[in-house]
């Protein structure tokens, strides 16, 4: 893939602010804009996607909602959560939607496996799981032929709020992250690590370089 990949850590940014700069991105990219991987941490938000039904807000709190427009039910990003969102121009990388799920499932488990900690996907519920436990969720919208919005995984975080919430939608499912699993990793490491695996899996061959803005 000749592509330019482009790599940013916008460091910590609210979900809103982030979502409306995915949007724009994408509503004002042509088909000579580079595809890029945005890492992200937000603060403390519950997200609920397109078909998101509100009853599996439990007890949701003084913890914001947003009504989002990427698929999936509802989820939990706080500080901890290492969010990767995918902008990517999908007609010109010749993936389809299934394709791209994948590669962003297969990406998360190679990561997950090469620490030692076996990790898979599951066909029937989108993200990785290790032992039923949810480590990372995903979700995307499809427009102009391109992605946004992306993947979330947990690395340290307070995971107290999951269970105010059905997370994705499924009643007593367990959250877990990578520090309970006993992987201790610095979160600038792991963006480095799961930036390469991604672009292999999604079929860059350069190397991309994570630009901290």
């Amino acid at each position: 893939m000749g592509q330019p990949l482009v790599v940013k850590n916008l460091g910590e940014k609210p979900y809103a602010e982030t979502w409306q700069a995915m949007k724009s991105f994408t509503d004002n990219r042509d088909e000579c804009a580079a595809d890029e991987f945005w890492f992200v941490q937000h603060p403390p938000v519950y997200t609920l996607g397109q078909a998101g039904k509100v009853e599996h807000l439990l007890t949701p709190g003084d913890i914001p909602i947003v009504h989002s427009d990427r698929g999936g039910q509802v989820t939990y990003h706080g500080p901890g959560q290492l969010v990767c969102y995918l902008l990517l121009d999908i007609r010109r990388l010749q993936l389809g939607v299934r394709d791209l799920v994948t590669a962003i499932e297969q990406s998360i488990v190679q990561l997950i496996n090469s620490y030692g900690v076996a990790a898979e996907a599951k066909p029937e519920a989108p993200g990785v799981y290790v032992d039923g436990r949810k480590l990372a969720a995903l979700g995307l919208r499809i427009r102009k032929g391109c992605s946004y919005h992306g993947l979330s995984l947990n690395v340290d975080m307070d995971l107290g709020p999951f269970s105010n919430i059905n997370p994705c939608g499924i009643e007593g499912l367990e959250v877990v992250d990578m520090k309970r699993l006993g992987i201790d990793r610095p979160m600038a490491k792991i963006m480095e690590e799961l930036t390469d695996i991604l672009a292999q899996q999604i079929g860059y061959d350069g190397d991309p370089r994570l630009r901290t803005l």
